[in-house]
């Protein structure tokens, strides 16, 4: 008989094994020991947490709805060890740990609300494509100018796709390896930028 525990991990509620269990709370806090000093501490976290239960929904349905200890050494290994990026590591050996992590590299369509006029429809598509979002805006105004199309089709797509707000849906959005290191650097980003804004 297997002892199951019910976890609560972004917001989602999974039942887990007793050995994943410990195996993922083992992990967690390595990686929280690597942020100890890090003033986004807690938003690193949270994105990592998210990006970890994106991954187990991924992975159960409706014949496997328990997390297994082999589903989290598979998301530990997308996701990466926390020495793979401590930044008391030998470059040469981070490189090589790089290359040994299986990371996912699909792009998804997300609005960019990071880089957005009006809904960050353009934004996205700009990402998604790798594209100046610019081409798309001077498309949709011609088309709406002319044609009246351009805003129903724009109108659809701020109500179709859905906007890329943690930094995991901005990595897969431009197509990065959502990684620890990844989203620790996504997250610092942020801080950065709204750190310039505020001193406008």
């Amino acid at each position: 008989m297997t002892k199951t525990i019910s976890i609560n991990l972004g917001g989602l509620l999974f039942h887990i094994d007793d050995e994943a269990y410990n195996n993922l709370q083992t992990y967690l806090q390595a990686v929280e020991k690597q942020f100890i000093h890090e003033p986004e501490k807690r938003e690193i976290m949270f994105d990592i947490e998210t990006r970890i239960a994106e991954l187990f929904t991924s992975r159960i349905d409706r014949q496997k709805n328990l997390i297994t200890n082999n589903d989290v050494n598979a998301i530990i290994g997308i996701m990466g060890q926390p020495d793979d990026f401590s930044e008391t590591e030998d470059p040469s050996q981070q490189a090589q740990n790089k290359g040994q992590r299986r990371t996912q590299h699909t792009k998804r369509m997300y609005r960019d609300p990071d880089n957005q006029i009006l809904g960050g429809v353009c934004g996205g598509l700009g990402a998604y494509f790798n594209i100046d979002p610019w081409i798309f805006r001077i498309l949709f105004i011609v088309f709406g100018f002319f044609f009246f199309t351009g805003i129903i089709i724009y109108l659809i797509l701020w109500i179709a796709i859905p906007a890329a707000l943690s930094s995991a849906q901005k990595l897969e959005m431009r197509g990065e390896p959502i990684t620890i290191e990844n989203i620790k650097n996504a997250v610092k980003n942020e801080f950065d930028q709204v750190k310039r804004k505020m001193n406008l």
